[in-house]
């Protein structure tokens, strides 16, 4: 089968067609998210009707709408909650996320530490654009220091929020960052992230030629994949550097946004946990039971 054909077959298979075209603008990275994300659910031969898709507010709030399955367009933040209630009501069914770096980590910030924290078990898509895209071009708390947006006319002068960092530190089953603009390797962490027990986070740099670009005289589609060439680094790489390289190759690493696989652990989600305290619980009051039946 051909790649063309492929892509047709996964949009016939996936879409909402009756919902296109996107709203998304040339350049954006979004629409690249939704394909990958098919493609991940394609490989791993997913049910649909199997899956929940839930989102907040934003460029990428508009994403389970052009998804054909059951989805939630929630409100501005809280898109991670209401994924939370999902996974409640049935465990069984496998929960994805879609949202921007200002929905996930700003405004919903609180809700994104105590689901990593608490190993929720969803799947988080990320699209991080340093910027809010729909709601007007304000910083974003991810946006690198010297950013211009519409609340930062001088430049951010705010160390960036690192989102995977954070979710490492939190313990959360799985976590990778990548760039949008090389397919294999989102996909790939796409997978690990459904398949992984508990929280799974995959951050993907999603490039915004409007609201960013622009702002930041990177307008151009070319200008901004460059510009992620030269500020990111593999993590691999990085740590090899740090270890062993020169005082100048090291000093060349100061600013620059690590991207692969950060953590990958094999434990238990919230809701696995939680069951095994429900039978816990069943067996004391059987046993109770039958101790006073006994009497």
């Amino acid at each position: 089968m051909t790649e063309m054909a492929d892509g047709e077959m996964l949009k016939k298979k996936y879409l909402r067609e009756g919902m296109l075209p996107t709203i998304f603008c040339n350049g954006c990275g979004h629409g690249a998210s939704l394909d990958y994300v098919f493609r991940a659910i394609e490989e791993l031969g997913l049910d649909l009707d199997q899956m929940a898709f839930a989102s907040g507010i934003g460029c990428s709030s508009r994403i389970p709408g052009y998804i054909n399955a059951d989805g939630l367009h929630t409100t501005h933040g809280r898109a991670i909650a209401f994924a939370t209630g999902i996974k409640a009501a049935n465990p069984d069914l496998n929960v994805v996320v879609f949202s921007g770096d200002g929905d996930g980590t700003g405004i919903g910030g609180n809700h994104f530490i105590h689901a990593a924290r608490r190993n929720i078990d969803i799947t988080v898509i990320l699209l991080n654009n340093f910027i809010y895209g729909m709601t007007g071009g304000q910083l974003a708390p991810t946006a690198p220091r010297g950013s211009i947006s519409t609340t930062s006319p001088y430049g951010n002068i705010e160390g960036a929020f690192n989102i995977c960092e954070l979710a490492s530190a939190l313990g959360a089953s799985y976590v990778a960052r990548w760039p949008i603009f090389h397919p294999y390797t989102p996909i790939k962490s796409i997978k690990e992230a459904i398949s992984t027990r508990g929280f799974g986070l995959v951050e993907l740099m999603s490039p915004c030629p409007t609201a960013y670009g622009r702002r930041n005289k990177l307008g151009k589609i070319d200008q901004l994949w460059k510009w992620y060439e030269d500020n990111t680094i593999l993590l691999e790489d990085y740590e090899k550097i740090m270890a062993h390289g020169s005082d100048e190759e090291k000093a060349r690493m100061e600013g620059k946004i690590l991207i692969g696989e950060f953590q990958k652990l094999e434990k238990p989600g919230f809701f696995e946990e939680n069951g095994k305290l429900i039978q816990r619980l069943i067996e004391r009051d059987d046993a109770a039971f039958a101790r006073e039946g006994s009497k």
